[in-house]
């Protein structure tokens, strides 16, 4: 089937980058990835993939105590910040 589609921007971003990443052809790029999500959607919730932030450490805190929001703005602005 041909069909025309307008693509959000950040979608075109990710199918440019995807694009950048394999070697075949835009046409099927598009359609495999349509058909992967397609999948997943029909997937009952507890089948699905869960997505984890994954966890890093920050270094130790430079202020403190973070409750203080005009402490915090000093250390990291300046004593004049308003």
């Amino acid at each position: 089937m041909r069909t025309t589609l307008t693509l959000d921007d950040d979608v075109t971003a990710m199918l440019n980058r995807a694009r950048a990443d394999s070697a075949g052809d835009f046409k099927k790029l598009v359609n495999d990835l349509l058909r992967a999500g397609m999948k997943q959607s029909h997937l009952p919730k507890s089948a699905r993939r869960k997505y984890r932030t994954p966890a890093t450490n920050a270094g130790r805190c430079l202020v403190g105590s973070v409750s203080n929001v005009q402490q915090v703005l000093e250390q990291a602005e300046g004593p004049h910040v308003r």
